[in-house]
């Protein structure tokens, strides 16, 4: 089976199986592009992980952006593949989609309850609309599109820039050069905000089983059901470096949600999976951002 990967030089992409291009060589933000990609690939199958997304300041600064190009590219690439009949489409949400008005942990029934936390609506919308989209492409057409939604990702080939990134990415990236510099250690926010984190090598397991066996119309959730607060995390990047130094949380800072948990149970009971812990993760995390320092993306 040929399988196309949007996205592939981002996160979850570069750790997955499969060819793939990244904005630079395919715009799908551009409807023409998106057909193009697809003609010149001719994938059976696509896993489909392109999208515009920073971390926290980004979400805050550009929200029009982030929606609108988030639009674009969902609506784009889904149509494409319908029009070049390609049957199965796997698509990635994020834990952005849900509300604070649910209770977590958030599962598969609540992607569309309340409004997306107020930091990430624009996103979270966009999100939503992609799993809108999949359920109608699989109701009319009777096409395997369905999408997964994974709480915070983390690991190899990371986004460790300090504007942009994604937290651990970010905190890795922080404790680098607090280290270098011997400067304190600053971390946005006061500790206490929980949440979940998967490994790269954890998720490439998930999806290399969904592709072909997940074909369920409803979303499925990526979790392993541990929460960590993010002083943990911290404790964690700073023994990975062996960093001495200060550490300064910055409770004047953002820090989203307080607590953002989701629920694995329907993941746990379709596939046995051995999670990586998260100390191990880091550590690997660590070890990669230090040995690919002048190629990561920082």
């Amino acid at each position: 089976m040929s399988i196309l990967i949007t996205g592939k030089s981002g996160t979850v992409g570069s750790n997955l199986i499969g060819d793939g291009f990244s904005s630079k060589e395919y715009d799908l933000r551009n409807s023409e592009e998106a057909i193009v990609a697809i003609e010149n690939f001719k994938p059976k199958s696509i896993i489909h992980c392109a999208a515009a997304v920073g971390g926290l300041d980004e979400h805050l600064r550009f929200k029009k952006k982030l929606f609108y190009d988030n639009m674009l590219i969902n609506l784009n690439l889904l149509e494409a593949a319908r029009v070049r009949d390609v049957r199965r489409v796997l698509s990635f949400l994020s834990s952005c989609i849900y509300s604070e008005e649910s209770s977590p942990p958030y599962d598969e029934s609540n992607v569309h309850d309340g409004e997306p936390f107020e930091a990430y609506y624009p996103y979270g919308y966009a999100k939503r609309m992609l799993e809108v989209q999949s359920r109608i492409y699989c109701e009319e057409y009777g096409l395997q599109y369905n999408c997964v939604i994974p709480t915070n990702i983390y690991g190899i080939n990371d986004n460790f820039n300090i504007q942009t990134g994604h937290v651990i990415g970010v905190l890795i990236h922080k404790c680098y050069n607090s280290k270098r510099d011997n400067t304190p250690f600053y971390v946005w926010g006061d500790g206490t905000q929980e949440r979940e984190f998967l490994f790269t090598g954890d998720v490439k397991k998930i999806v290399d089983w969904a592709v072909p066996n997940y074909l369920d119309k409803s979303p499925l959730v990526l979790s392993n059901n541990v929460t960590i607060c993010m002083a943990q995390i911290a404790e964690l990047i700073v023994k990975a470096f062996s960093f001495r130094g200060k550490i300064i949380f910055e409770s004047d800072k953002p820090s989203g949600q307080k607590s953002r948990r989701l629920s694995g149970d329907k993941l746990k009971s379709l596939l046995d999976i051995d999670f990586t812990p998260i100390e191990e993760g880091i550590n690997l995390t660590v070890e990669w951002f230090i040995k690919n320092y002048d190629i990561a993306r920082r």
